[in-house]
């Protein structure tokens, strides 16, 4: 019997982490869909986001959406969906603007920690890993 897959929506517009963080989800045993803007994350939570289990989000995305915009909008669309934020900035706009049941990690996260906070968080929502 095969396992459920563990689908993760991975949101970062700088290709080299990019590929870092999702080389080291999938090591750790997560499915990946990425994305390297906000409106192509949101693009895909209305095209896929019944599939998706979990969501990492850089904050500062360029132009267009904002890693707070497809949470937000992750959020409407399954309210208990599993949030990481992503920052090099300082945490303080968290409060203000992220979800409530959501981890802020600093910029440069060990790729190993991602796993780690995503795991737990979906531990807390009862998905079973």
């Amino acid at each position: 019997m095969m396992n459920q897959a563990i689908l993760v929506l991975l949101v970062e517009d700088e290709p080299m982490l990019l590929i870092n963080a999702q080389d080291a989800l999938e090591d750790g045993g997560f499915d990946i869909i990425d994305a390297s803007s906000g409106d192509e994350a949101i693009r895909i939570l209305g095209s896929d986001g019944e599939n998706i289990v979990g969501l990492i989000t850089d904050v500062r995305l360029g132009f267009g959406a904002s890693g707070w915009d497809v949470a937000r909008k992750a959020r409407e669309l399954k309210p208990a969906l599993p949030v990481v934020y992503m920052t090099a900035e300082s945490p303080e706009d968290w409060a203000g603007y992220g979800v409530p049941k959501s981890i802020l990690v600093q910029k440069l996260v060990a790729p190993s920690q991602l796993v780690t906070t995503i795991s737990t968080l979906l531990n807390e929502a009862g998905f079973s890993l």
